[in-house]
């Protein structure tokens, strides 16, 4: 009696210790799946598509965080568009999830960043810190959140030679899928621009973009094939804000599009608050324009009654006109 007893206690043991390996196997099997859904999800938010030419490519992958947390740890991170021509090379990205929570991801993207075009384009960035959440859903991402501390930009074109530095103490870029639409939201603090040999070009200056593009909710999902590019896409700028600070606005907003060679058309008002001000501070940035920029300010001051303005300007494939009759300027093809 006792020998069998002994004998159904260890059958229950053996089933008991068996049933654990199994748990622990299981679970063990679904971290690791975990683990490949969140790099394929983190490297789709950076541009992965393979359908529509474009790779990312995860250096010297390293998963972490068993049993708790799925994380993945990269040392380089390179991303190629063959069909646009655009190629972006950063440096190591650590992203993390909780086991019991993993549509949300948070990840930290090192400095330096490159990024070149086939137009001859070529943008260099660096900074201080990046940190990013993103949520998630069946089909890939659904929002995302970008801090970035101490950026600065150095944007290099070779058709015209010209070098431009954008920095800022601190930069947000927000995104979400909105139906089919994207929206996109970015502040800039305390941003500065200068020039190759010229001075600053203004005083520092609180900047924020509110946007939709119409169609593109699939950039984060991953099921858009124009991926990244910015060809034959429209939409509405909500408002562009520049903030000089002691009453100096300016804003800009109305619906634009982008045709298939990357030239820009839209129709947008334009507003500009304390016309001296800007006067003063244009004229400070380009001295060599100072008759012309005060024959600018004048006429808008005349148009608005005082020291306030609004501005109608009409974009036709890149060529700028005010009040859709006079040729003001031209923004070249993306």
């Amino acid at each position: 009696m006792a020998a069998s007893s002994r004998s159904g206690t260890s059958r229950k043991l053996w089933f008991l210790a068996s049933a654990v390996v199994l748990v622990i196997a299981l679970y063990t099997a679904g971290w690791f799946y975990a683990a490949s859904a969140l790099r394929e999800r983190t490297l789709l938010l950076l541009g992965s598509q393979a359908d529509a030419g474009i790779s990312a490519n995860c250096e010297n992958a390293e998963y972490r965080g068993y049993p708790f947390r799925i994380g993945l740890f990269c040392s380089k991170v390179d991303v190629d568009d063959t069909v646009n021509g655009i190629s972006a090379s950063f440096g190591s990205l650590r992203s993390a999830a909780q086991v019991y929570n993993p549509g949300h991801i948070v990840w930290e993207l090192d400095a330096p960043s490159e990024v070149r075009t086939g137009h001859g384009l070529s943008v260099a960035s660096t900074w201080e810190s990046l940190q990013s959440s993103l949520v998630t859903k069946l089909k890939g991402v659904e929002r995302a959140s970008m801090v970035i501390q101490k950026p600065k930009t150095t944007i290099l074109s070779s058709a015209s030679g010209q070098a431009f530095d954008v920095a800022a103490d601190q930069s947000e870029i927000h995104l979400r899928q909105n139906g089919t639409d994207l929206d996109a939201a970015i502040q800039l603090q305390n941003a500065t621009t200068t020039a190759k040999g010229l001075p600053q070009l203004l005083p520092a200056t609180n900047t924020s973009i509110d946007v939709t593009f119409k169609d593109r909710a699939g950039v984060l999902d991953g099921s858009d094939r124009r991926g990244l590019a910015l060809h034959g896409s429209e939409g509405d700028l909500r408002e562009f804000k520049a903030d000089l600070g002691q009453g100096q606005v300016l804003t800009l907003a109305g619906p634009f599009s982008f045709d298939d060679r990357g030239r820009m058309s839209g129709k947008l008002k334009l507003r500009i608050e304390d016309i001296p001000a800007w006067q003063d501070s244009l004229s400070r940035a380009f001295p060599g324009l100072e008759s012309t920029i005060g024959t600018a300010a004048n006429m808008l001051q005349a148009l608005g009654g005082g020291e306030k303005a609004s501005l109608d300007l009409t974009i036709r494939r890149g060529k700028v006109f005010a009040g859709g009759l006079i040729p003001i300027g031209e923004i070249p093809p993306i």
